[in-house]
């Protein structure tokens, strides 16, 4: 059955907007709200099947203690993205997250904007797999729908790869979700063949970034895709709707799809 993980980084963001730095540090008489160990909680219990976050390098949401909390308090899955930095390479094999998934990362982005170049820093990309597997990790890459990045994602000895969705969100708004428009089948089918060469490499065929309620049913239809990552859209509507509520929704959505 298809999986969700979803990412608790925007409840960090909302933290951060009223305590800005350290979240540990803050005269307020007790950790800073609100707290993404509580909001992992309450996707647990909406059924979500892994929790993501981001840990970036200018702890911007996210920061060291969240991860560590989360690492012992969650009862599902943890997903650590991260540069391929020594750094991160270091946190992640001290704090071992169930799977560490290789992301790009600039300082002027909002957030993730394309997938990570493998193919162009391949001996790298071997290197910093190894020291992850090393410590126990299932090792992913986010990598945009293209066939010569999924061949050197399995050359490095990535296990999953998480495909960039965003181009197909994009696609989807612009048709206003008609397949009959090219746009959007391309970019559908970019996913599709993408997912295809993972799933006969043997690698897990997962995906990722600005889906929503209203377009990730045709993502989640797709052959052999193993989960879907998902976080901004939840968090903005467990504004209206309670964190609990809308996880449930995008994974009752998510199974109706793929079957």
């Amino acid at each position: 059955m298809i999986q969700l993980g979803v990412n608790i980084d925007h409840v960090a963001t909302v933290r951060q907007a009223r305590y800005p730095g350290d979240p540990d540090v803050s005269n307020i008489g007790g950790r800073p709200e609100p707290d993404p160990v509580r909001a992992a909680h309450e996707a647990e219990l909406g059924g979500a099947d892994g929790i993501t976050v981001h840990l970036r390098e200018d702890r911007r949401h996210i920061h060291d203690r969240d991860v560590e909390l989360l690492r012992r308090m969650v009862k599902v899955k943890l997903n650590l993205e991260m540069a391929a930095t020594d750094e991160m390479v270091g946190i992640a094999n001290q704090i071992g997250p169930h799977t560490s998934m290789l992301v790009p990362e600039g300082r002027q982005e909002v957030t993730t904007e394309g997938g990570l170049d493998v193919a162009g820093q391949l001996d790298r990309m071997r290197d910093v797999v190894q020291e992850l597997k090393a410590g126990k990790m299932i090792v992913s890459a986010f990598i945009d729908p293209d066939l010569n990045q999924v061949q050197a994602a399995f050359d490095a000895g990535f296990d999953v790869c998480e495909v960039h969705t965003g181009p197909y969100a994009h696609a989807f708004a612009l048709c206003g979700g008609d397949l009959c428009q090219n746009q959007l089948k391309e970019a559908l089918e970019d996913v599709s063949e993408a997912g295809k060469a993972i799933c006969q490499a043997g690698m897990r065929f997962n995906a990722g970034h600005a889906l929503n309620y209203h377009n990730v049913q045709l993502i989640a239809g797709l052959e052999g895709i193993d989960e879907l990552h998902i976080g901004h859209s939840i968090v903005c509507r467990s504004i209206y709707v309670g964190l609990r509520q809308a996880v449930g929704d995008m994974k009752s959505l998510m199974i109706q799809a793929s079957y």
